[in-house]
């Protein structure tokens, strides 16, 4: 645990740290780069946040002539994950009718299967082409050098990085997600997904690593909601030019009053 857990609590506490920190988490990038990724912010600025994080240790900065270039400290959140998580993360969203349509079972991991009426290679564009994810997700993905991000109408932020992406076949991702807020760097959730054909169509089979019950519950609604969506939507999501609903904002649990 960091020893000055109120600095780190503070720096996290900008969306805007936490977005640089995902960006060095794994690699080392020079301020320009770091500062090129937020245009809408001024270079000053981006040296403030890069500021705070070192002055929490979280990240490091190592000079070369006159580039600096930072990476993340990921020992600095050892341990924090578990301070920071809420009572309600693994609590899934209620009035999902999609998760139906989906066979999941609990063995070692989760593993999740839909048959879909697209080919091949359709599919797995579904989800490496943002536009299309967007369509049949209902909610705004974008996907920049292998990294997503999307935002449910719950308000569940989802962000991760495409470790591996093998077309039409393979895709090996990195993945976290909070609520109103964006993700902290450095605890994701490994997941493989697969997409085989299957007569005129094609089966995809996610297989999700977890750690607890608690989570594996979670997991086996999250992918049943997402490829069940995937079962309904991708079809028409893949033509261009064919409206596609988007879903309204509203809360993560229905009132049972």
């Amino acid at each position: 645990m960091p020893r000055d857990i109120d600095k780190v609590i503070g720096a996290l506490g900008s969306p805007v740290r936490r977005e640089i920190l995902a960006l060095v988490w794994d690699r080392e990038r020079p301020a320009g780069e770091i500062a090129a990724a937020f245009p809408q912010l001024t270079k000053p600025t981006i040296s403030e946040h890069l500021g705070v994080l070192r002055d929490a240790g979280l990240v490091v900065m190592t000079a070369a002539g006159t580039s600096r270039r930072y990476r993340a400290r990921q020992q600095t959140l050892a341990g924090l994950h578990a301070v920071l998580e809420g009572s309600h993360k693994w609590m899934p969203a209620d009035d999902i009718p999609e998760q139906s349509l989906v066979d999941t079972r609990t063995g070692p991991v989760v593993v999740s299967r839909v048959e879909v009426p697209t080919d091949q290679a359709t599919t797995f564009a579904a989800f490496t082409d943002p536009a299309i994810y967007s369509r049949w997700l209902g909610s705004p993905v974008t996907i920049v050098d292998g990294r997503f991000a999307a935002t449910m109408e719950w308000g569940t932020e989802v962000r991760g990085t495409y470790d591996l992406v093998c077309p039409p076949e393979l895709i090996v991702m990195r993945w976290d997600f909070e609520d109103d807020t964006v993700p902290v760097p450095g605890r994701e959730f490994t997941g493989y997904l697969r997409v085989r054909p299957a007569g005129e169509g094609s089966v995809v089979e996610v297989h999700q690593l977890v750690d607890t019950p608690a989570q594996a519950a979670f997991m086996e609604t999250a992918w049943g909601a997402v490829l069940g969506r995937l079962r309904i939507g991708v079809a028409a999501a893949s033509r261009p030019g064919t409206a596609m609903p988007r879903r309204q904002r509203r809360p993560k649990r229905r009132s049972t009053a």
